[in-house]
């Protein structure tokens, strides 16, 4: 399982085809991907990892502090691309993405230990197997990427 994360002042994601609006204000915008060997034990550790990480700038302007010091938000949202593999010509391929089913499953036991490890009305999520439109105000910029088999 894969994320990025990304450090916002504010993001949001629509959908239009299902009149579908979600937004934060400062925190991560995390992109979830997941490849078929992937189990729980990959979301716990992908959560914890996330919940936990200290990207925000503390009084000396030193990024120290988590989520939960700044009162932070979380917009998730899933991506199979993440998995996409162009080495070989200039079509990426996506067989290493999970087929929906897995990756429905494990997306959504994301989602759900991510509001148990913040508090739940903190975390917002696009729509699984959507086409989203998702506007990022980066912060830094400051872009995380986290394998869970690495």
């Amino acid at each position: 399982m894969k994320v990025v994360i990304q450090r916002v002042g504010q993001a949001s994601v629509s959908v239009e085809t299902e009149k579908y609006f979600q937004a934060i204000g400062r925190g991560f915008v995390i992109f979830v991907g997941v490849t078929h060997s992937d189990t729980e034990k990959d979301v716990d550790f992908l959560v914890k990892k996330c919940s936990q990480l200290r990207i925000f700038g503390d009084l000396n302007g030193k990024m120290n502090l988590s989520l939960s010091e700044v009162d932070g938000e979380v917009l998730i949202i899933s991506q199979f691309t993440l998995y996409g593999d162009a080495r070989k010509g200039n079509r990426p391929n996506y067989t290493e993405s999970a087929k929906p089913e897995l990756a429905f499953d494990l997306y959504k036991s994301f989602v759900g230990k991510m509001k148990r490890s913040i508090t739940p009305e903190r975390v917002k999520e696009g729509m699984f197997g959507e086409m989203m439109k998702v506007k990022i105000c980066n912060d830094g910029p400051v872009t995380i990427i986290i394998d869970s088999k690495q």
